[in-house]
């Protein structure tokens, strides 16, 4: 076990997943209450669109999915509010144009298959020097604004009418809170893979919410379940050799099953 810790991309990796267990915990919580679950894989789905650009044009994939996949979450936002389009509509109306984009510029790349599979699975080998300080900054970033606006954010998940009645900026806490969500599903696509992130930003959330008795408690547990559970999957990943956000996906689904058992029996 000890020589696990002493390898460089390791460390990194372990870094990164505390991190983003944490931050993805956190803003789960939102995801869960909201009932907007399907955000996290549409956005997923979504960044697959830059990233697939990205290795079309022989550039870091990264640098366009970001840009990208904030750019669809702005839509998918002014779709809701300005189209009269349901939220599950519009995510599955950009998330599908997305998808198809990127489908189109890796059809056109004929070295696509080991770029791609990286970020549909997720690898802790690809967790480089700029991903670590890349998901140190997102996470200040989104610690710094869930401090400032964690209280207006509970309020309107709870009663969002109440909220505007309230004078609240519902409508400019809506936008942070989606672009914060995309950015942590833009970085985190290494550790988990894109097919996985849905689940990786809901079920740490949905276990906390089963043995929780106020908002305040469910996120503080989430936030603890999102980062062990991604420290204990990294680790079972690196011996089973396995991809790494797979190993994490099923480790929080056995705690969110055994929750559920304990409590119904």
């Amino acid at each position: 076990m000890s020589e696990v810790f002493s390898l460089a991309f390791m460390q990194r990796a372990m870094v990164v997943g505390i991190l983003l267990g944490a931050v993805g915990g956190f803003l789960g919580t939102f995801v869960v209450q909201r009932k907007i679950s399907f955000l996290g894989s549409g956005l997923s789905h979504a960044a697959f669109g830059g990233i697939a650009i990205g290795i079309f044009l022989g550039i870091e994939p990264m640098l366009l999915a970001i840009p990208f996949t904030l750019l669809i979450a702005v839509l998918m936002v002014f779709l809701k509010k300005k189209a009269d389009i349901s939220a599950d509509t519009s995510i599955g109306i950009l998330f599908s144009v997305a998808m198809a984009i990127g489908i189109i510029f890796l059809a056109l790349n004929d070295n696509y298959s080991a770029d791609a599979y990286s970020y549909l699975f997720g690898s802790i080998l690809n967790v480089s020097v700029i991903d670590l300080w890349v998901v140190v900054t997102l996470t200040l970033v989104i610690a710094v604004a869930g401090k400032i606006h964690w209280g207006r954010w509970a309020y309107s998940t709870f009663d969002m009418e109440l909220a505007r009645t309230s004078k609240l900026p519902v409508e400019t806490d809506e936008y942070v809170l989606t672009l914060l969500i995309s950015l942590l599903i833009v970085v985190s696509i290494k550790v988990v893979g894109m097919l996985l992130l849905g689940a990786y930003l809901v079920i740490p959330a949905a276990t906390a919410r089963i043995v929780s008795r106020t908002f305040f408690q469910m996120s503080v547990l989430s936030i603890v379940i999102g980062a062990v559970s991604s420290i204990a999957g990294l680790i079972l990943s690196y011996f089973v050799d396995l991809p790494s956000g797979a190993v994490i996906i099923l480790l929080q689904a056995i705690l969110l099953l055994v929750l559920l058992t304990a409590k119904r029996i």
